[in-house]
């Protein structure tokens, strides 16, 4: 079983920056594909960005790319979420996701575990 926990959401302006965090408590988060999701109010959880075990195969959606960058550090069993130049749009719970296979996916219905969120709220 892994639990993952997702930390660093926040209020912030158009424009500014967030760095979020996904801690995995089991043994076996350097195995796992990655990946972030969001889902706004009244909206289905999309795809943001997934990094495979190998910090390869990294996509981002279109929505998020040039202004968002996921990295891991499997030593300290965490994912990131670096994002700049916040828009109202990217508003949303943010989720991360662990897949207990190696290739990276978009697809939130091949992830495995699943954190509680974090909200992060860009203000205009």
């Amino acid at each position: 079983q892994e639990l993952l926990k997702e930390s660093g959401g926040g209020y912030v302006q158009v424009g500014g920056s967030l760095r979020l965090t996904c801690t995995a408590s089991g043994r076996a988060f350097a195995d796992y594909a990655m990946a972030w999701f969001r889902q706004a109010p009244g909206q289905d959880r999309q795809f943001v960005s997934t990094i495979n075990k190998y910090s390869g195969r990294i996509r981002y959606a279109d929505s998020v790319k040039g202004r968002f960058t996921i990295t891991r550090d499997n030593a300290n069993n965490s994912l990131y979420l670096q994002m700049n130049n916040l828009r109202p749009e990217d508003s949303a719970i943010y989720y991360c996701a662990a897949k207990t296979q190696v290739l990276s996916s978009s697809k939130k219905n091949e992830y495995n575990y699943w954190g509680q969120g974090t909200q992060v709220t860009v203000s205009s």
